[in-house]
């Protein structure tokens, strides 16, 4: 291809070179663009220059007012190229394009026009005005065959180069349509083939091309940029037709619940989108939630509870801002989670009280109703019963509890019961819930009266005032109302004997009892020597249906006064002659506390020798009944002493015929009492011979066994002599019948008393009791005494035997029930008294440190003459079995109603 147009080219240059030189210029042709340096053609040689002319007459070119594109070469004189050629800059769209130049020689000077014809070259593209062209259409609104006008390309080349022809790349919506008005300028038309829809394709991008006539064709393009204007034709639509939500019921206020969101495909307002909450499900819920109009955003408002609503159903709106706005809608469906914040509920439905303390086990007690708002494992509860005795609970169903007693009632322990439900459920953490019950026991009677002591020992000193009162009685009884309120009164008991009429006495006779306080009140004056020991029961009786009662035994122990004067009693027996001890013949001297007797003795009797025996008695007690004996006539030095405590007359020393026929002693017997009571005794000794006195001394025991008032009296200022030895016989015979009917009789007591049955335990009233004494011994106490007695045989023994009679039994008391035994139990210690050394009847119990051993002396303290052997023995037959009352705190005492003392 390059050859071919460097022969074209050459074949130019000759051509015009010849035709310059025949019209007088020389003409070129070359292409534009072409090469520096390209030989346009042998300008010295068509100018007619010789070979080297060129150089030496200066051929040169001279350019007339442009830049010149080409040159004259010096050596060979051609024309050139020297720099590039640009047909359209040179010419622009004029054709031909002619440069005319003038070439100068010298020697001579001439000068040469050459026109130089820059021919055209397909180098220049079509180029469009713009490189983009922009333009909008509406959607739906611009019809079919709508015609668009474009902007031609223009080429800067001419000719065939300069002819355009356009092309559209292709559409199914656009063609283009093309008019010649001539051949240089064409109307390029875009034409719209289908309507155009903005939300399928908003933007359509086409390109536009132009291509020349020339060989090679060049091209150029534009792109048109077709905006589809949008319409309102479209809804908003959400991502989502329906949001599923779950959110805990403890979601704080302003928690983002879900955001919607929805499309609008159209531009503008028409695609702007506002939100709204059209319906919620339930309609309750309308303040619960709010969305945000322009971001969808919902929100709470108010708080959730899953124990009201567990969904919510809310319907939201999304419309545009177009004039007639069109909507989309979608639902959020929200699921209220459950959270533990709810406690157990307990209910007590039913309550059945007070319940009766004897209610059986299983009774039913209270119905409880147990509810938790919460759902499963929150809402599972679980149920116990605090204190868990005596009650528990047994579910009947679901929910449903009994509250039943498991254990048995006792009012008098427990009177209410506080009893606490307690519900928890199985939340994490659990929640817990309680509910109080109050069960109050109902009494029953079912305790009985209870004393406080089984045995009340009183004291009560005689000659108290009627009305005073003695003690006082409390029996306990731990039922309520009129289960416990007890009522008092003197049950059984009394008192018999020989100084009480031998008849038996109600204890109601002597005290009464307060129903209500329990006080006991003496309905009269005591009297020891009638009463020593006052025992009876004091029942106590409630007021239940049916009633119960209790026993308490009450002892009340007399205590003697010192209201009694020591009484003189008659003489037993006579004086005793030839130093024997005798009793003084005694009478009593009416209407005085004075006794006149009188004895015999013997001159010559020695010293210590008992001529007398003053018998004296106190009805009273202790101290009361303790007696002395005093001479009080004659004071000094006489031939006669008395024993203090032994009321024997003894001689002071040995009888002389001088002491004179007969000694008057004034006796005087005084009790310890405060103040000291007295009774006198006129005794009156006749000295006389041996064999008078023992006459004497028979005369006056036989006369004082029959008669006080008898033979062998004599008056209270007289003595009495003997008168005939038949006399003295008869007196002999008299006392030794008397001396063996007492011996008789002794023997027969003695016998009677080992074989009679036991006596009543009651003690009463009656003839002298149980008194023994040992000079250097001290207190003993028979439970059956009653009045004191001592007696010594002589001033130099220590063994007494004393006796306590048997008192009959009393009346059988009104029989008590089989449930209520009487107490037993020996009163209690009530003093303790050291003083003289004999017993006295004051009721004074004796109380062992321990159980005895047969044979132990129960003496108090003191020393016993060597051999001696004291102690209390039970006897239970008459072969003289001996057993200790083996009951500690138990006084000693003797049913056969006698102690002894005596040598082992």
């Amino acid at each position: 291809m390059g050859v071919s147009w460097c022969s074209v080219l050459r074949v130019v240059v000759v051509v015009q070179a010849a035709w310059s030189l025949v019209a007088g210029q020389v003409r070129y042709s070359v292409p534009e663009e072409a090469k520096a340096g390209t030989v346009v053609g042998r300008l010295s040689q068509d100018l007619g220059l010789e070979a080297g002319d060129a150089e030496s007459r200066r051929l040169r070119l001279v350019s007339q007012g442009r830049r010149a594109s080409v040159e004259v070469s010096g050596a060979s004189g051609a024309l050139v190229v020297s720099s590039r050629l640009d047909r359209e800059e040179l010419c622009g769209k004029s054709a031909p394009c002619a440069l005319r130049l003038e070439v100068l020689v010298d020697r001579p000077l001439r000068v040469f026009h050459v026109e130089l014809e820059v021919t055209d070259i397909n180098d220049n593209a079509p180029l469009f005005p713009a490189a983009r062209k922009n333009l909008s259409i509406a959607e739906f609104t611009t019809l079919p065959g709508s015609r668009f006008p474009l902007e031609g390309a223009s080429d800067a080349d001419i000719g065939a180069n300069a002819q355009l022809s356009y092309t559209l790349s292709p559409s199914e919506h656009f063609t283009l349509d093309v008019k010649s008005s001539d051949e240089i300028r064409k109307s390029v038309f875009l034409v719209l083939t289908k309507p155009l829809d903005r939300e399928t394709l908003p933007v359509h991008r086409l390109v536009l091309t132009a291509s020349d006539g020339g060989r090679p064709s060049l091209t150029g393009t534009m792109e048109l940029l077709i905006s589809v204007l949008d319409v309102n034709d479209n809804a908003p639509q959400f991502n989502q037709s329906v949001y599923k939500v779950q959110l805990p019921e403890s979601a704080a206020e302003g928690t983002l619940v879900v955001c919607v969101n929805a499309t609008d495909p159209d531009l503008g307002i028409y695609g702007e989108v506002l939100y709204e909450i059209d319906t919620i499900v339930p309609a309750s819920a309308s303040d619960v939630f709010s969305i945000d109009a322009n971001s969808g955003e919902i929100r709470l408002r108010g708080a959730l509870d899953f124990e009201t609503v567990t969904f919510y159903d809310l319907h939201v709106k999304a419309k545009d801002k177009g004039t007639s706005p069109l909507s989309g809608h979608c639902s959020v469906e929200l699921e209220v989670v459950d959270v533990n914040d709810n406690a157990p509920e307990v209910w007590v439905t039913s309550l059945s009280v007070p319940v009766s303390e004897d209610a059986a086990v299983g009774t039913v007690v209270a119905l409880l109703s147990v509810s938790d708002r919460d759902s499963g494992s929150n809402g599972r509860v679980r149920c116990a019963v605090w204190p868990a005795s005596p009650f528990g609970l047994v579910s009947t169903f679901a929910g449903s509890y009994s509250l039943v007693l498991r254990e048995a009632l006792d009012r008098e322990r427990v009177s209410e019961y506080e009893v606490e439900v307690r519900a928890e459920d199985g939340g994490s953490p659990p929640l817990r819930a309680s509910r109080g019950v109050r069960v109050p026991v109902s009494d029953v009677n079912d305790n009985a009266p209870a004393f406080a002591q089984a045995v009340y020992t009183v004291l009560a000193r005689e000659n108290n005032a009627a009305g005073a009162e003695l003690a006082r009685v409390w029996a306990r009884d731990p039922d309520e109302a009129g289960n416990g309120r007890v009522s008092y009164s003197v049950w059984e008991g009394g008192v018999g004997g020989a100084s009480s009429g031998g008849g038996w006495r109600s204890a109601s006779s002597y005290v009464s009892v307060d129903a209500e306080s329990g006080r006991l009140w003496a309905l009269r004056p005591l009297d020891y020597e009638e009463v020593q020991v006052l025992q009876f029961e004091v029942r106590a009786v409630d007021a239940g249906e049916p009633s119960l009662c209790g026993n308490a035994t009450v002892q009340v122990f007399v205590v003697d006064e010192n209201d009694n004067a020591p009484a003189l009693l008659p003489a037993s027996g006579g004086g005793a002659w030839s130093g024997s001890s005798s009793e003084a013949a005694s009478v009593p001297v009416p209407g005085s506390g004075s006794v006149w007797a009188w004895a015999w003795a013997s001159w010559g009797t020695p010293a210590g020798q008992v001529v007398a025996k003053i018998r004296a008695v106190d009805a009273d007690s202790g101290y009361n009944a303790w007696l002395r004996y005093e001479l009080w006539e004659p004071r000094g030095k006489g031939p006669f002493r008395v024993g203090l405590y032994s009321g024997e007359v003894s001689t002071a020393r040995a009888l002389e015929e001088a002491d004179g026929p007969r000694q008057r002693l004034v006796i005087v017997v005084r009790d310890h009492g405060e103040p000291s009571l007295s009774a006198t005794a006129t005794l009156s000794v006749s000295l006389v011979e041996g064999g008078e006195a023992a006459l004497a001394a028979a005369g006056s025991s036989s006369s004082s066994s029959s008669s006080l008032s008898g033979v062998g009296l004599r008056p209270a200022e007289g003595g009495a002599s003997v008168s005939s030895s038949a006399a003295t016989n008869v007196w002999l015979v008299v006392a030794i019948c008397a001396v063996s009917s007492l011996f008789l009789l002794a023997v027969v007591l003695y016998v009677a008393s080992r074989w009679a049955p036991r006596a009543a335990v009651l003690s009463g009233p009656g003839a002298a009791t149980l008194v023994c004494a040992s000079e250097v011994g001290s207190w003993s106490y028979s439970q059956r005494q009653s009045r004191s007695l001592c007696v010594a045989d002589g001033a130099g023994k220590n063994d007494l035997m004393v006796f306590s009679p048997n008192f009959p039994p009393p009346p059988a008391p009104a029989p008590v029930p089989a449930a209520k035994e009487s107490n037993a139990e020996a009163p209690a210690l009530l003093d303790t008294v050291s003083g003289p050394p004999f017993l006295t009847s004051r009721p004074f119990p004796l109380f062992l440190p321990s159980v005895p051993s047969p044979g132990q002396s129960l003496l108090g303290g003191g020393s016993h003459p060597a051999g001696a052997v004291g102690g209390c023995r039970v006897l239970k037959d008459v072969n003289g079995t001996c057993e200790w009352d083996h009951l500690p705190s138990r006084p000693c005492h003797s049913p056969f109603g006698f102690c002894f003392f005596g040598k082992s």
